[in-house]
């Protein structure tokens, strides 16, 4: 049993070693898009990160930081990649275990009818029923979409995902009743523990594996088990892992760090923050959202381990569910209750960049079940009688193809070996701004890694950027005065009015949602401050707002995008508009972009990646109006260059279609009105 075990290490081994490489060649080489950017700069500083505030990934990624190889930026990208290729090995252990408790087809058979138990497949053929199957779900796991995606850029699912594998091997371990483990219930503490500390990374996707882990114990050790001791020693030990690493939020908020995200300081902001309570409105479970969930959800899973029209993967998950209700009832309801109680949060949650990795916990359960499915397969094989050359042939096939799909499928998508997007957008307009000029906007795709440009690389720091959004927290005007502090004190007085309303508004939002008056106070000062931040600016330096704030504004900001157009005109600059108080023609500049990887084919986006449903828009967009606003002064040649331009970046765009043939016709920003 021993060297068992030592072969599946060897497995695990073999699995970290591939992902490592492959995760290592394919790394962003530089800041990405989403939220990398904040969290590299709340690593970098010890700080505090968006909610839940992902205290032990922040803890470690700072340890990565440290390391003189690479920018920062780089640093943190790899301890993703680190993390990942410790999830793939660990569900490499995971597959071992489970095959090791998991009777053989004959064996579970002969237990049904009660009849003699016949010679067990696996102790002569622990490589084909066992260590073979562990090593293509590891292999398969490691090039599945998501995980891989994640491995390449600074994100925390990939950290969550190894604890939770770690935590699933530690209890099936146990499950297991070892003779050679004496100390058996070591394993269930220190699973809790881990379990504990890894409710600081992202505790909404570690929680709900606990159904599955209840069914586990359950099923082991009987319902006797949740009235022991034993259970409140492991009920303790999760609790002080997770006192002990969320006790970092209000060491970090003491710290006055340079993102303090919360200001965990008090029992209630820490509350707050743990819980998430800012994006609680995200929830929805009416049918509509439900049925588009699903069907996103489907595509995930179709385009998770190879392409949708060669699912060759997923009928092997089928065969091992079905071979896990005949064989394994525990390891069936456990794979379920993983992948059902992911499903009932996850399918409510309305939030879109990186929806995906909300469902790791259903695709390693999904890798699992192709695992199990793999051996179904090689035992087939053997009760047929086929001669150990074939067998082996078969389940080294499937061992390495599986994965190749994967592999092959994948790779456009998830290679970010020449992933400079994010640089590359932030920098278009940082050179388009001139010296001390305020820039709004309600893009965090521009806010996040210009943070890490300002505060990391240093970058800029001239350069005011306020994200209007973030200005609905209180915790956002720290980090301002930290940054900015002339900005807020050249209009002091209408912040000080908004800061006080809107501290009222966090402590009792219910009563603003329910009184008309007050939503109208708070709104009608919270316009009244972004109005004082550009009249007062606009004396010293050029102000800038990025699109978003004119086409994409929510119902709620409609007062702002009609104050600035009603008394600016916009001059289209690059990616941003500069406002002018005059009609008169402004010479735009011309249009010096880096684009790599945007729409040149060598980077490949589905729909909905962040990317195309914002990032190239903007682009295009701004090209639109730049293209508009030079043919309503009568530079048409130049119009025309604008127009083509969008039309290299999108082939499909219409509007700039219309654009080449309509030039002298089209204004620059219609009021009300969206290109």
């Amino acid at each position: 049993m021993r060297g068992t075990f030592r072969e599946a290490l060897l497995c695990a081994g073999i699995v970290f070693v591939v992902a490592l490489i492959l995760y290592d060649w394919t790394l962003a080489p530089a800041v990405t898009l989403v939220d990398s950017g904040e969290l590299i700069v709340a690593a970098r500083t010890l700080g505090v990160a968006h909610p839940p505030g992902f205290p032990l990934y922040i803890m470690l990624a700072h340890l990565a930081s440290l390391v003189p190889i690479g920018s920062v930026a780089v640093r943190v990208n790899f301890a993703s990649a680190l993390f990942a290729a410790l999830a793939s090995a660990m569900l490499t252990l995971v597959m071992a275990e489970l095959m090791r408790t998991t009777p053989s087809f004959a064996l579970a058979k002969s237990r049904r009818k009660k009849k003699a138990l016949p010679r067990e497949v696996v102790p002569g053929n622990a490589w084909l029923v066992t260590h073979a199957p562990a090593l293509g779900a590891g292999l398969l796991f490691a090039c599945s979409r998501t995980l891989w995606s994640y491995a390449t850029i600074a994100e925390v699912y990939t950290l969550n995902t190894f604890l939770i594998l770690l935590v699933i091997f530690l209890m099936l371990r146990w499950r297991r009743r070892d003779p050679v483990l004496l100390k058996r219930d070591a394993l269930l503490y220190a699973a809790a523990s881990i379990f504990g500390l890894a409710l600081g990374v992202h505790h909404v996707t570690v929680a709900l594996i606990l159904p599955a882990l209840a069914i586990l114990v359950y099923r082991t050790d009987g319902a006797q088990f949740f009235a022991s001791g034993r259970f409140l020693f492991a009920a303790a030990f999760s609790i002080a892992g997770l006192i002990a690493v969320y006790s970092y939020l209000p060491f970090a908020a003491s710290r006055n760090a340079v993102i303090n995200w919360g200001t965990t300081r008090s029992l209630r902001e820490i509350w707050w923050h743990i819980t998430g309570r800012q994006y609680q409105s995200f929830f929805s479970f009416s049918p509509e959202l439900l049925g588009h969930q699903l069907l996103g959800l489907g595509a995930l899973v179709l385009r998770q381990f190879g392409p949708w029209w060669l699912p060759l993967a997923l009928p092997l998950a089928v065969i091992g569910i079905a071979s896990a209700w005949k064989r394994d009832r525990t390891a069936f309801w456990f794979l379920a209750l993983l992948v059902l109680t992911n499903m009932a949060y996850t399918l409510g949650y309305d939030i879109a960049e990186d929806k995906d990795a909300y469902y790791l916990p259903v695709f390693l359960a999904l890798a699992l079940a192709i695992g199990v499915g793999l051996r179904s397969l090689v035992e087939f094989a053997l009760a047929r009688k086929w001669s150990a050359q074939k067998v082996h042939i078969l389940a080294t096939l499937l061992v390495l193809l599986l994965p190749a799909i994967a592999l092959a499928h994948n790779w456009p998508f998830n290679n970010r070996r020449h992933y400079f997007i994010g640089q590359d957008y932030v920098e278009n307009i940082q050179r388009t701004i001139a010296f001390n000029g305020l820039l709004l906007t309600f893009d965090w795709q521009v806010q996040a890694p210009m943070l890490y440009t300002r505060e990391i690389e240093r970058r800029r720091r001239d350069l005011k950027v306020v994200d209007i959004n973030l200005l609905r927290r209180s915790w956002y005007f720290d980090y301002l005065n930290h940054a900015y502090p002339d900005l807020l004190e050249r209009s002091r007085e209408h912040v000080d009015r908004f800061v006080t309303e809107l501290k009222l508004w966090e402590q009792n939002a219910e009563a603003y949602r329910t009184d008309t008056r007050l939503a109208q106070r708070i709104e009608t000062t919270f316009y009244e401050m972004i109005r004082a931040f550009i009249t007062a600016e606009s004396k010293s330096a050029p102000i800038y707002i990025t699109s978003d704030v004119i086409f994409l504004t929510a119902d709620s900001d409609k007062m702002l995008t009609k104050w600035i157009v009603k008394n600016y005109q916009l001059i289209p600059r690059g990616l941003v508009f500069e406002l002018a108080t005059d009609s008169g023609f402004h010479e735009p500049g011309e249009v010096q972009w880096q684009t790599r990887g945007l729409a040149d084919g060598t980077l490949r986006f589905e729909k909905d990646d962040v990317v195309r449903a914002k990032v190239l828009p903007a682009y295009t967009l701004m090209l639109m109006q730049r293209g508009r606003y030079l043919a309503l002064f009568g530079q048409h040649d130049r119009a025309k260059a604008a127009f083509e331009q969008a039309l290299v970046l999108d082939p499909e765009l219409k509007p700039a279609r219309q654009g080449l043939g309509e030039s002298k016709k089209t204004k620059p920003v219609p009021e009300g009105s969206t290109p």
